[in-house]
């Protein structure tokens, strides 16, 4: 490993965090791992490139040098960014998977165990037919989620991070709930999202935000399509700041108009769940028991709402398509993983379907302390509300052009200086 101060992290993280992994390796009897997620070979390394659609890899003996498999344009990343001194790069008319059996015969690795992430997205069936074809003398074992074990638990230096991380999600919030007005395209809506939360520090995340109005809130996942806000309705918004790939997220809601009983008895739902999530929730209980917690709360509602996902999940590293890492731990029935302390996760207590045709959403990014759990968002939790009647003021009043005086003695502006 070649020691570096200009990682993410100081170099003595990642040197835990592979001692750990070796642990693991040991524990599950295996000579070396092959980690093709990108995710895990971020943490791992700090390696990270758009690029990951081509065949990566990172390779783990549980006793000698780790090795990457890059595509030949990719190894300048390795080189910049991360610790690991050999690569083997393939190019773009060579052969990613019979480089990388090349490589574990060079490392003598050819006839160990070795495990292999089987439920990798980016580790292909195709791919493995062909390392289990082409790799005979050697046995192939899944070790799926044997690097997810460490990136489950935070670290210290790992929470700091996602704080950067929340200061963009609530640049990005704050700025949408602002730009949200009748007439506004949902278009319009997101670029002013986007453009705060790059302003703010953040870096491009791995899903752009969600933005929907109206009827079209009751589409999953929809974001904008050019439509344009009408006068009362409702806009959804979800947003996942980012920052070193570490992400945190939230949902509000902006009403255009009066707010409604029943969009009121919905507000009041999700902040009594994120309320009674934060009195409630600590170390030691299940995952289950947080789900059951959100849900029975959302479930018992006026409107005819419902909570039709998990009630939450654990976020942190994310590469696209997806900024939640649900697939290591998701808060949902029958889950019985354990709450620890330095866990996080975007808890959604949202509400699919209020008076049937609106969907609405509060949530929050967590950690879990060592007594309970914490926010890392001061933003308040309470619908935004614009009557029609102070919005054409705002419009009139933006539109108004002031009128010219003809008189020389027009006082000169006020300077900042001079404002007590």
């Amino acid at each position: 490993m070649k020691q570096r101060d200009d990682m993410t992290f100081a170099f003595g993280e990642y040197e835990r965090r592979i001692s750990d992994l070796r642990a693991r390796i040991a524990q599950r009897n295996l000579d070396a791992v092959v980690i093709s997620d990108p995710e895990n070979i971020m943490y791992l390394t700090d390696y990270q490139t758009t690029g990951y659609s081509f065949f990566q890899a990172l390779v783990v003996p549980l006793e000698d040098e780790p090795f990457m498999i890059t595509r030949a344009m990719e190894e300048s990343n390795v080189i910049a960014r991360t610790w690991v001194e050999k690569t083997r790069p393939y190019p773009d008319t060579g052969d990613a998977i019979q480089m990388l059996v090349d490589a574990l015969r060079e490392f003598g690795l050819a006839n160990k165990r070795i495990g292999y992430e089987r439920n990798s997205y980016f580790f292909p069936a195709y791919h493995q037919d062909c390392i289990h074809t082409t790799l005979k003398d050697g046995k192939l074992l899944d070790c799926f989620g044997i690097v997810e074990q460490g990136r489950i638990i935070k670290s210290p230096a790992e929470i700091e991070l996602m704080r950067k991380a929340a200061m963009a999600t609530e640049a990005g919030m704050k700025a949408g709930i602002e730009a949200a007005q009748v007439g506004v395209t949902e278009n319009e809506i997101g670029a002013a999202i986007s453009a705060a939360m790059f302003n703010a520090g953040g870096e491009a995340p791995a899903v752009m935000p969600y933005v929907t109005s109206g009827p079209r809130s009751m589409i999953g996942h929809a974001t904008w399509e050019g439509r344009s806000v009408q006068e009362n309705e409702h806009v959804f918004l979800e947003v996942g700041g980012c920052y070193r790939r570490y992400h945190t997220a939230m949902m509000r809601t902006v009403v255009m108009g009066e707010l409604t009983d029943s969009m009121y008895h919905a507000q009041e739902r999700m902040k009594l769940a994120l309320q009674s999530l934060h009195n409630y929730v600590q170390p030691g209980m299940t995952v289950s028991d947080v789900d059951n917690l959100v849900r029975n709360i959302i479930s018992e509602n006026e409107v005819g709402a419902r909570l039709i996902t998990r009630s939450g999940y654990s976020i942190g590293i994310a590469f696209p398509p997806s900024w939640d890492e649900g697939y290591i731990i998701s808060l949902k029935q029958g889950e019985s993983a354990i709450l620890e302390e330095g866990m996080t996760f975007h808890i959604i207590p949202w509400m699919w379907g209020v008076d049937g045709n609106k969907t609405c959403g509060i949530s929050d990014t967590i950690y879990i302390t060592n007594q309970g759990c914490e926010s890392f968002f001061t933003l308040p939790q309470d619908f935004t509300v614009k009557s029609n009647a102070s919005q054409k003021k705002a419009k009139m009043e933006s539109s108004a052009t002031p009128a010219k005086s003809g008189k020389s003695d027009d006082k000169k502006p006020t300077k900042l200086a001079e404002v007590k």
